[in-house]
């Protein structure tokens, strides 16, 4: 038996190296199509084409967000360079200026070191992209299995769940089956004391009323709506057995649903009918709002 799967979700994950740490989220809610985002630093975004076909490579539907992190391992600094001979040149220029002006100049070391270009971070980026490429991967990979995971966790619920509401509708459908051979004969009384009550000023055949009278209780006969109801119910049951990204057609079958009870609710022309028609409606409703999160 497969699995159905939900389109909400979260993953996260985080690979590490021995200078940079990649830490990968990812995100999905529902959506009619898959529709991907993803937010990544500018110093990653060779990778972004390849994360995008590893999402599209393994969710079907979904608005999914994949944000990716880098940032450098703790010990892990790159080179501190400092510049000696720029930093005179400052200060041969302070001093100027200075002297110009009549001012006494003081230029402590901090404020020296704070200028541009004084002191540099050399990072050996070479041999880095290579590692930086291996991490983006395998944290971003490790976030969408754990995405899937929780999607299927969800549709194993959402499964059962719908599996609940397709029985209470199994059942009320074969309560109205057996309800229909009492409720059609009301129907049709009703219906042969008015046609009476329209025609006692004139003299009208017994067997002509009854026959008028069969023929329009036959338009509130709803046997083929709740047949096809039950058909649905099947249909439904095969494709959340087969599992994969059947959302799509649980969606239609669901508004076929909707179009049969509602059907039934238009031809049903009996009080405990009607009655009764409330609860498939509740029922139905729950099935629409359920497979819209179903991949």
């Amino acid at each position: 038996m497969g699995l159905i799967a939900s389109m909400t979700g979260y993953g996260r994950a985080e690979a590490r190296g021995a200078r940079l740490a990649i830490v990968a989220e990812v995100r999905s809610l529902n959506h009619r199509f898959l529709e991907v985002s993803i937010k990544i630093p500018r110093s990653l975004a060779s990778h972004e084409a390849e994360l995008r076909q590893l999402v599209q490579g393994r969710l079907a539907r979904g608005r999914v967000d994949l944000t990716v992190v880098a940032r450098r391992v703790a010990g892990s600094a790159g080179v501190l360079r400092t510049d000696a001979a720029l930093a005179a040149e400052y200060l041969r220029g302070a001093r100027a200026l200075a002297q110009a002006l009549g001012l006494a100049m003081e230029l402590p070391l901090a404020d020296l070191l704070r200028l541009p270009g004084v002191v540099t971070v050399e990072e050996p980026e070479d041999h880095e992209e290579a590692e930086c490429a291996v991490l983006v991967k395998d944290a971003a990979g490790q976030a969408v299995e754990e995405l899937g995971r929780m999607r299927q966790a969800e549709g194993a619920a959402l499964a059962a769940d719908l599996g609940t509401h397709l029985t209470s509708l199994d059942t009320w459908a074969g309560g109205m089956e057996r309800l229909l051979p009492a409720a059609l004969a009301r129907i049709q009384e009703r219906l042969r004391a008015r046609i009476r009550a329209l025609l006692e000023e004139a003299p009208a055949d017994p067997g002509r009323i009854a026959q008028e009278a069969a023929m329009l209780a036959a338009r509130s006969d709803v046997a083929e709506e709740l047949a096809r109801l039950v058909s649905h119910c099947g249909q439904f049951r095969i494709l959340l057995a087969g599992g994969g990204a059947v959302g799509r057609q649980l969606d239609f079958l669901a508004q076929e649903m909707h179009r049969e009870v509602n059907t039934v609710a238009s031809k049903a022309d009996d009080g405990e009918m009607v009655a009764r028609v409330l609860e498939a409606r509740t029922v139905v409703e729950r099935i629409r709002e359920q497979v819209q999160n179903v991949e």
